[in-house]
Order: C-alpha cells, then sequence, then structure tokens
C-alpha cells in the first residue's frame, strides 16, 4: 500500500485517504449480502435489520483496520475480531448462505492486525466456524468450497504482507541509526583529532605567553626567546590542523568530475569529459591534486572564459621520470589575460608540485597574435606503468 503500510496506523489525511481507497476497494465483495437485502425476499423488517448489521459489521471493521497500529494490545484486536466473527454469525444464521462472505473478511483482518504469533490460530479458527455454519446453513455447502480458500489464504497473505511491512520499517530505522551512530563517531573521532593536534600545542603557547609575560620587564631577551618559541608551535600546530582538514575534505576525482559535467552545463558550456576515471595505483596526495585542479579549472571556465564548449582529458603516460598522470582542460573561450597566473593558479602548481607533480597553463595564439581559448596541464606521478596514453 502507497504512504502508509498493512497494520500500521495512517498519521495524516493523505494516508487516511489511501487506506480508505485501498480497504474499500475490496469490500466489493460484500455485493452478495446487499444483493441479498435487496432481492432475497425478505420483509421490510428483517431488511432493516439487516441493513443496520451489515453497516455495523463494516463500521467494526473499518475501524479494527485502521485503528490498528504498533503497540495496540494484542487483547483489544482479539475482542474486536470477536464481535465480527459474532455479528457474522448472527447474520448468516438468520438471513442465509450469502453472508458466509463476512467470515472471509474476519479472517483477512485477523492476519492484517494481529502479529504471526496469533493469526496462525485465529485464521483457521474462524474458517473452521465458516465451514460449520455453511454445513447447517440451507445451501451452504455450494458456498464453502469458494469461500474457504479465498479465508485461508487471504488471512495468511495478509500475515505476510504485515511482516514486510514490519520488516522494512525495522531496516529503514536500523538504517537511519546507523547513519546516526556513523555521525556520531566520526564527530568523536574530529574532536580526538583536534584535541590530539591542539590540546599539547596550546598548553604549550599558554605555558610560554606565561613565561614572556613575567620575563618581560626584566628580561627582554628571554622574552624575546619565549614569543619566538610560541611563534613556531604556533605555525605547526596551524600545519597539522591544515594537514588534518585537508585529509578529511580530501576531494576525489570522480566526484570533481561528475560536478564538473553539473557545473558546466548550468553555465551553458557544452562539456567532454572522460568516462569513469582508472586509478589503480594512483596515490591519494596525487589524487586530490588532480581534483583540485580539475576544480580551479572548471571555475575559470565558467566565470571568465565565455566558452561554449570545455574538453577534460585524463591520460596516463611514460616520461623519462616514469609514469604519469596527465589532466588538461582546454576551452574554446577568450584566452588567458596575458598578465601571468593568478592566486588561483599559482596555488595550484604549489599543490601539484608538493605532490611531486606539475602544472602548465595558457593560451594558445593565432596568426597574428591573437589568444585563442585556454588549456590547462596538470600532471602528477602514478605508482604504476600502464600502456602509454591510455584513455581513462
Amino acid at each position: 500500500m502507497i504512504g502508509v503500510g498493512i497494520g500500521q496506523r495512517p498519521e495524516n489525511h493523505r494516508q487516511r485517504v489511501v487506506k480508505s481507497l485501498w480497504t474499500g476497494i475490496w469490500l466489493v465483495y460484500l455485493s452478495a449480502p446487499v444483493a441479498d437485502l435487496l432481492h432475497g425476499g425478505h420483509n421490510a423488517g428483517v431488511q432493516v435489520l439487516g441493513w443496520i448489521g451489515l453497516v455495523a459489521f463494516v463500521a467494526w471493521y473499518m475501524l479494527l483496520v485502521f485503528r490498528t497500529g504498533r503497540g495496540e494490545r494484542n487483547g483489544l484486536i482479539l475482542g474486536s475480531l470477536a464481535v465480527l466473527a459474532a455479528q457474522s454469525t448472527v447474520l448468516a444464521l438468520t438471513l442465509g448462505r450469502e453472508w458466509l462472505v463476512l467470515f472471509v473478511y474476519v479472517s483477512i483482518a485477523s492476519g492484517a492486525a494481529l502479529p504471526l504469533r496469533m493469526a496462525r490460530w485465529t485464521i483457521p479458527v474462524t474458517s473452521a466456524l465458516m465451514a460449520a455454519l455453511a454445513l447447517v446453513t440451507p445451501g451452504g455447502r455450494s458456498f464453502l468450497a469458494g469461500l474457504l480458500i479465498p479465508a485461508l489464504l487471504g488471512g495468511f497473505a495478509m500475515t505476510g504482507v504485515r511482516e514486510l511491512v514490519r520488516t522494512a520499517i525495522a531496516l529503514r530505522e536500523a538504517r537511519a541509526t546507523v547513519a546516526q551512530l556513523a555521525a556520531n563517531e566520526e564527530r568523536l573521532r574530529l574532536a580526538r583529532d583536534l584535541h590530539d593536534l591542539l590540546g599539547h600545542s596550546l598548553s604549550l603557547i599558554t605555558l610560554k605567553s606565561e613565561l614572556a609575560g613575567r620575563m618581560l620587564p626584566d628580561h627582554p631577551d628571554k622574552a624575546a626567546r619565549q614569543v619566538a618559541d610560541i611563534e613556531q608551535v604556533s605555525r605547526q600546530a596551524l600545519v597539522d590542523v591544515r594537514e588534518a582538514v585537508s585529509g578529511y575534505r580530501r576531494p576525489r576525482l570522480s566526484a570533481e568530475l561528475a560536478g564538473a559535467r553539473v557545473a558546466l552545463s548550468a553555465a551553458g558550456v557544452t562539456p567532454d569529459l572522460p568516462a569513469e576515471p582508472d586509478l589503480t595505483g594512483v596515490p591519494d596526495d596525487s589524487e586530490s591534486a588532480l581534483a583540485w585542479a580539475l576544480r580551479e579549472a572548471v571555475t575559470n571556465v565558467v566565470r571568465h572564459s565565455g566558452a561554449r564548449r570545455c574538453t577534460v582529458e585524463l591520460l596516463r603516460r611514460q616520461t623519462l621520470d616514469g609514469t604519469v598522470l596527465e589532466l588538461s582542460v582546454e576551452d574554446n573561450g577568450s584566452g588567458g589575460s596575458g598578465e601571468g597566473p593568478g592566486n588561483g593558479l599559482t596555488g595550484l602548481a604549489e599543490r601539484l608540485e608538493k605532490a611531486g607533480g606539475s602544472l602548465e597553463a595558457g593560451g594558445s595564439l593565432e596568426a597574428g597574435g591573437a589568444r585563442h581559448g585556454f588549456r590547462l596541464v596538470a600532471r602528477v606521478p602514478t605508482g604504476t606503468a600502464p600502456d602509454v596514453g591510455s584513455r581513462a
């Protein structure tokens, strides 16, 4: 069922509407009792009582199906099922065989409302009661075969659906719990790492600051040495924090390729990107450096180039220094400004150099000295030596 599961109480208007429609569909099988009331030759008094009994049965049945939920007392559900069974028995004995179909609804309600350990008993008992009444009701034997199988199969099918719904809900809750535990563990790890990184450094800075404060009036030279130590410790702490943070937010090349496709398309630039990259043997530092290069290059294309097309290639090349992974980003825009690299490219070159790589960037020159487009090439070393020039 869409919106609310079997054996679950609807929690909003939409779920109530959906469950009403779903449950109401199956009430079509009450056409036999309705036809009996309309064309069964009963007198007016019997018809009125029959309509009252049928409406009371449907109302009780719908109330049981709607009010059932996790945490509902099984004793109350058994009492409600007993009321339905009693109504069915009275109506079948007084109005005839057409009313035996009510026991199918009692069986289905048992499967939908009770746990399996109880429904496996109530469904056969309900079916047996229907069979016994069919034997004593005039013409009931002809209805028995057509009602006994739906009562058994319908009831046990509902138990299966109920258990599937409850298992799905339990799995969803378990996934949410696992995600929450993972988030809590990550927060604890971050707090632990920051404590390990900064606890000692900040304590040392505090201690040396106090010493410098005491020495400053009478021993300025010693205070100056303490201040120099403070500067050294703080710089080292800053380096440690930067390394830790870069580890937490280390970019991945596959994720940057996907992000580049989205960014270029959103900016009206036609992207020509490689497939999922083969990063076998590529160190994390090298991959991270290329990911930063791709991000910087695509950002420049989107913001400054005015290009209509951007081509990204990822190749493995064999050089004299070993195998390198080469990333090239080329656009057909206006080209560079000709004023030298900006801060972004300078920082990117430093990052690639730290990973053992290199950066080339610039626009291509046409006849007459006009610039056409811009091309950035970033190279990083790899740990393997596959075929030269293989496309990632």
